[in-house]
């Protein structure tokens, strides 16, 4: 039913990482994204814009449910290029969702769309 469903949307001026490179302010970074996060937007030319997708992903994830969580217990991935959320520990069976993310220029967006699972 929709209206169980969730939705958040959000949007991230890609400078807010360019000026804290991953190489100076590591421990930053660490805060908000996983071992896995870290790996897959540090083997573009350009990770920042990845970095910021992930992170609006995550805070459109922390609308899109009725929950208080913590950045690092959102799971961002990718499969065959597609956008991926999944939650840890019990929360992990309570929602699933629909996730696009895109960056360009300066800006980076992310829509979550939540569902309970019964």
């Amino acid at each position: 039913m929709i209206e169980k469903m969730g939705i958040g949307i959000d949007i991230v001026a890609i400078d807010q990482f360019t000026k804290i490179p991953y190489t100076k302010k590591p421990a930053f970074y660490k805060k908000v994204f996983l071992p896995s996060e870290i790996e897959y937007c540090l083997k573009f030319k350009n990770p920042y814009q990845h970095f910021a997708g992930k992170f609006a992903i995550k805070e459109a994830v922390k609308k899109s449910i009725n929950e208080q969580i913590s950045m690092l217990s959102i799971i961002t991935s990718h499969i065959n290029s597609k956008p991926k959320v999944m939650l840890v520990n019990k929360i992990r069976r309570k929602h699933r969702f629909l996730v696009s993310v895109s960056h360009e220029k300066n800006f980076a967006v992310a829509v979550v769309i939540s569902e309970p699972i019964s």
